[in-house]
């Protein structure tokens, strides 16, 4: 399910380490990369919430399903980014 979808200048590319950096700042346990596209995963135990731009050219916040590591994540983004945040979860492309 897509939750918020991030909002900045530019091209994911360029704005893919910055905001690695960031999450790398604020989480403890994060597996990234950038090949074609780009893709952040943050792991709270048995939680994953990724950050990526497999469905859309600008990041996006999306997780299996709600719950508070996904609003701690879409919190520490605020932080430092414009984010929109979906009144309802979207499910994804593959999701059909």
């Amino acid at each position: 399910m897509i939750f918020a979808e991030l909002q900045y200048p530019g091209r994911y590319e360029e704005a893919h380490d910055e905001l690695l950096a960031f999450v790398r700042e604020r989480f403890a346990k994060v597996q990234a990369g950038l090949q074609g596209d780009s893709w952040i995963w943050i792991f709270d135990r048995d939680d994953k919430v990724a950050i990526d731009t497999f469905s859309s050219m600008k990041h996006q916040v999306k997780s299996a399903r709600p719950g508070r590591h996904v609003k701690a994540v879409i919190d520490a983004l605020r932080e430092r980014y414009s984010v929109n945040v979906y009144a309802e979860p979207e499910g994804e492309p593959h999701d059909d």
